[in-house]
């Protein structure tokens, strides 16, 4: 059954339209038409049977039917944070890693990121991801939306979160199955060409231990999904 996240209060006996690219989408990609049943979720807690009451030029109306109580998160709370890499490949990240289960996103800038965006360019860049998270939380079930935090210097970043804080390395000795880790993680990957000496040692002096993902070095794209993947199946919900 499609899916749509609506930004606003919802209650059973009202009706609302979705956003007008939601619309569309839901239109001429999904097909939608008068009288079908959908999903609608606002990121404040469960989701909510819909009917599409009628559709307009631009515009779709839904009426709310009844709340579901139900929540998909992983028993994990893991917070991603990951140095930006070029394109599609920060795209894929972050929708994968939402599929996946994290509850937070922190791009941070390296000194080898390709993609160097500043001013308006992050802003508009974190508004994208902000987008994409939405769609992925659409796509596989979940009901509260990861939160997207504004890009900062990777040298810059500080921790003070209880958690235990995992330091993706090809130069670590610490395999990554060998980790004792919490409920809550926070995993730091690097972008295209990693980290530097300066930026790793902010993350070392912020708590964080270095670990490897076997003898290969991974791809950015490949690294943190890889661990998410891992740290589910370790602890999690896989």
């Amino acid at each position: 059954m499609p899916r749509f996240y609506v930004d606003t209060a919802l209650r059973p006996g009202m009706s609302c339209a979705l956003p007008e690219d939601s619309a569309h989408h839901a239109v001429n990609v999904l097909r939608v038409r008068t009288g079908d049943d959908i999903t609608l979720f606002n990121g404040r807690g469960g989701e909510y049977a819909g009917r599409v009451a009628a559709i307009e030029r631009r515009k779709l109306l839904v009426d709310v039917l009844a709340h579901h109580d139900i929540e998909r998160e992983s028993p994990l709370r893991l917070v991603l944070v990951q140095g930006v890499s070029a394109g599609e490949r920060m795209d894929f990240t972050v929708k994968k890693s939402v599929e996946l289960g994290v509850a937070e996103i922190r791009p941070v800038l390296a000194a080898s990121s390709l993609a160097r965006p500043r001013g308006e360019r992050a802003a508009s860049r974190l508004e994208h991801w902000r987008k994409i998270a939405i769609a992925a939380c659409e796509q596989c079930g979940r009901n509260r939306i990861p939160l997207v935090h504004p890009l900062i210097d990777a040298a810059d970043y500080r921790d003070e979160t209880p958690a235990t804080k995992i330091l993706l390395s090809p130069r670590a000795e610490l395999a990554f199955s060998k980790l004792k880790f919490d409920a809550a993680v926070t995993l730091a990957a690097g972008p295209e060409a990693g980290f530097n000496a300066e930026e790793e040692t902010a993350f070392l002096d912020a708590g964080f231990v270095p670990a490897k993902l076997g003898p290969r070095v991974l791809r950015t794209e490949t690294a943190a999904l890889a661990a998410l993947a891992a740290l589910s199946a370790l602890r999690g919900d896989f």
